[in-house]
């Protein structure tokens, strides 16, 4: 066995830690909307929000393919203990991007990092910062952050037409929201902020055109680093698809147990087992369930070859790409999820019940802009016949 496989079990196990315990929690948060503090303490105790930092700044620089498994190994217990484990390690990308004395004050706090991408706020320029005004809905994780990063439409010092730019701001320094109350993920806590003319300076400020070049401001990057070494949007809206499929392959073992053991009152006992349109339905399931993850693992392989590569910018037409293969991986695990429901009857409609939780989960999961079906099989088509697809996923 060699060192590196040690070090991905070891994370494996880590990871599973954090599962145990959101799943422990599972019935009580998605009751009050929120985890207790305890999985983001997990998280940090087990330096998971650190797994794709660089080395520079303390972190364990692991691989996308790493960082899938560890997603989807917490996912496989509960899909918001998942989606945290996700999040707090991915935001920590684009603080890499930062100015050099941005990157140190962010990842020498030792917090854990939130962020709002879409650009929906707007921010004036006020000495050697900028004044940031608005309010952003779905901040995963807020309640345990220390920072987050905002989008908002702002020119840049030296004058230019106004473009989208990440603000990292510290969350004290804002007003928390507290308007999530939605049908899945719920114990993700993802409230609202609304910040009223906070000051961010200058070396916490990301254009977003400089994270699709490729390269951090101010350079000072390890060429090594796996996570700089690869396109900045196909890998920072990876993590979904892990996430869509371990709840899938849950849903797939919850109705396989239950099949096993079913009996049918109305039928004078007859064993669910033996019926054969159970058991085609069981295959099924496995085999959508296949395809699923054929999927994501060519996905996989093209994120490893562009890190091989060191390949940071690609065409429209790979990028969109790649958003097709996310919204339909996770468009199959959520057709899986809604038949598994089905095919479940009664018995899983109860609050509480575990597939009434993943399912849930799975539908919000699937409706992320980033993943969005209609828009990603529009955009693929498109850049396909050499036009335009979309901007930014």
């Amino acid at each position: 066995m060699t060192m590196q496989q040690v070090r991905a079990e070891e994370w494996i196990e880590r990871a599973k830690k954090i599962g145990e315990i959101a799943a422990a929690e599972a019935d009580e948060a998605d009751r009050n909307g929120r985890f207790s503090d305890r999985v983001a303490k997990a998280i940090k105790d087990t330096e998971i929000q650190k797994l794709v930092r660089p080395r520079k700044y303390g972190g364990h620089s692991q691989t996308p393919r790493l960082f899938a498994e560890v997603i989807r190994t917490v996912g496989r217990y509960n899909l918001s203990g998942g989606w945290l484990t996700y999040f707090y390690p991915i935001h920590e990308i684009w603080v890499g991007y930062l100015h050099p004395e941005g990157r140190e004050e962010i990842f020498h706090d030792g917090g854990l990092v939130a962020d709002v991408i879409a650009p929906v706020g707007r921010a004036e320029r006020d000495g050697s910062g900028y004044r940031v005004y608005g309010r952003w809905n779905f901040a995963s994780g807020v309640l345990w952050s220390e920072w987050i990063g905002l989008g908002a439409i702002a020119e840049r010092p030296e004058g230019s037409a106004p473009e989208p730019m990440l603000f990292a701001v510290r969350v004290s320094e804002l007003g928390i929201i507290e308007n999530w109350d939605t049908l899945g993920l719920r114990a993700t806590a993802s409230h609202g902020v609304e910040a009223n003319g906070v000051w961010v300076p200058d070396r916490r400020v990301l254009p977003y055109a400089e994270v699709f070049a490729g390269k951090p401001i101010g350079g000072e990057m390890d060429d090594d680093e796996p996570s700089y070494r690869v396109p900045f949007m196909p890998y920072f809206v990876f993590g979904f698809v892990p996430l869509a499929l371990a709840g899938a392959e849950r849903l797939v073992e919850i109705f396989q147990e239950r099949t096993e053991k079913r009996v049918r009152a109305y039928e004078g006992g007859a064993k669910e087992v033996e019926k054969r349109e159970k058991q085609r339905l069981l295959g099924t399931f496995k085999a959508q369930l296949d395809a699923a993850n054929a999927l994501f693992e060519r996905y996989l392989d093209q994120l490893d070859a562009w890190m091989q590569e060191g390949r940071t910018a690609i065409s429209e037409a790979e990028r969109n790409r790649m958003f097709a293969w996310r919204a339909q991986t996770i468009e199959m695990c959520a057709d899986l999820a809604r038949k598994v429901m089905n095919a479940l009857g009664g018995s899983a409609l109860y609050k509480g019940d575990p597939a009434e939780r993943f399912v849930r989960d799975i539908l919000m999961l699937s409706s992320h802009a980033a993943h969005q079906y209609e828009d990603a099989m529009w955009a693929y088509g498109a850049t396909s016949l050499g036009l335009a697809g979309h901007p930014v996923w």
